[in-house]
């Protein structure tokens, strides 16, 4: 308690403008200001040829012929919903439409989630983005002792802990281990560097922050995100864990290819053990509702700053420039608070990738826009990540390219799927609880 008292005496606001994409102005590799404002720049109208129609009908075409058994997808700009519509199936083996209200395992996109819980008990003033991960989870240990002191709660959510291995221990939690077993395991993994001063994506490492939301809140992590966040935005359908999303009056099951088809199989329980880092359920209304918030339409729940904090580019991570559209379009690649920040062909677009055994998603904000996009979809398929430059092309005027034809790799979004063998052949779209694939 002594130790808390003095953080929150130390809990000062200050300002900081958000520094722009370019290398040489990106931050520090220390810690964010408890508040960061963006630069006084008009919004810019999307480009004409912008047309909703058309990004649905795009959609529309991707789950004909179960080339995608399900997906969904919102549109937002300038404060409204222009598309929130859902496409194809839930399950091949018993098809039902999906609908708006149609919940999905978001994966990895639950990180934005778990920043912006933080950033809003640091605008509480009961946290700060430096206060020390060690202070909240005494059990929590590197190899390194003086190391173990330095960690702050921005670097678990920017992935700067020191870690050498990227997604160290994620294969511990595939093979059923829990997660403050594996925990102590981050005591002997090997360090490249000091907390801070490099990027290495985690997972188990990421979800400290649950912790620490605990011990600076008094509520579990899953209640705070339900009380603080899903239902002052009004996102209804959405929950955290396995038994959430099998509880919700309609959900798409996960699917995965066999050599006749798409199979669809039951929710891994693995990641649902990391709610920070890949715990979230969510329609995509919901992702509507939190799209609008994060461009800036919700200042009731998530003020201004705390929002250009959160943003704000914190580390380079140039491997996340190496694939797909990726490759061909962004010019520079960072990590913030739970989300990635990447300059596109110019224009800033704050974006995060998810993936899991059956599941994919996609969410990119606009800000210079106001626009916020959020696909959904049901299955290890990665046709419809094209979607996404379709849409950002348009909306800043680059002229039309194929992105749909582009096979695109998640890279560090993807969360590690067990089996490197697809399942045996059954009948197109019979259910299997056991079968297993290498995502695509």
């Amino acid at each position: 308690m002594g130790s808390l008292a003095l953080l929150l005496a130390m809990a000062l606001p200050s300002t900081a403008q958000t520094p722009t994409l370019s290398p040489m102005s990106l931050p520090p590799p220390t810690q964010p200001l408890p508040y960061r404002t963006y630069a006084d720049v008009d919004v810019q109208p999307v480009a004409d040829g912008f047309d909703v129609a058309r990004f649905e009908a795009l959609a529309e075409q991707l789950v004909q012929g179960q080339r995608v058994p399900g997906m969904a997808m919102a549109i937002v700009q300038n404060g409204r919903i222009l598309s929130v519509r859902g496409y194809g199936v839930t399950d091949v083996t018993r098809p039902q439409s999906v609908d708006s209200h149609t919940v999905f395992r978001l994966a990895s996109l639950s990180k934005a989630f778990a920043g912006t819980m933080a950033g809003l008990l640091v605008n509480d003033g009961s946290l700060r983005w430096d206060s020390k991960v060690a202070d909240y989870v005494p059990g929590f240990h590197l190899s390194d002792a003086g190391y173990t002191q330095q960690v702050t709660v921005a670097d678990l959510l920017s992935h700067r802990v020191g870690l050498k291995a990227h997604n160290a221990f994620d294969r511990d939690i595939e093979g059923n281990a829990e997660y403050y077993q594996v925990a102590q395991k981050l005591g002997s993994a090997s360090l490249t560097c000091a907390p801070g001063q490099c990027y290495a994506y985690q997972n188990v490492a990421f979800s400290l922050v649950g912790d620490v939301v605990f011990a600076a809140s008094g509520n579990f992590y899953e209640q705070a995100v339900q009380r603080r966040l899903l239902v002052p935005l009004g996102m209804n359908d959405a929950s955290l864990g396995l038994a959430g999303i099998e509880s919700s009056p309609s959900w798409a099951r996960p699917h995965v290819r066999s050599r006749n088809g798409w199979v669809s199989i039951s929710p891994k329980p693995t990641y649902y053990r990391l709610p920070p880092a890949a715990g979230v359920n969510a329609s995509i209304s919901d992702m509507a509702q939190w799209l609008l918030a994060h461009t800036g339409h919700r200042p009731d729940v998530l003020p201004a700053p705390l929002l250009a904090t959160l943003h704000a580019p914190v580390v380079s991570t140039p491997g996340e420039m190496r694939s797909g559209w990726r490759r061909d379009r962004v010019h520079a690649a960072s990590y913030a608070l739970g989300w990635r920040v990447f300059d596109y062909a110019g224009e800033e677009v704050v974006f995060h990738a998810g993936a899991v055994q059956g599941y994919r998603g996609l969410t990119a904000l606009l800000p210079g826009r106001d626009l916020g996009i959020a696909i959904l979809w049901n299955s290890e398929s990665s046709l419809p990540t094209g979607l996404l430059p379709t849409i950002i092309d348009r909306a800043i005027g680059l002229p039309a390219e194929r992105w749909l034809d582009v096979d695109t790799d998640f890279g560090a979004d993807n969360l590690m799927a067990d089996g490197a063998t697809p399942p045996a052949a059954p009948a197109q779209g019979t259910s299997s609880s056991t079968s297993v694939a290498a995502p695509h």
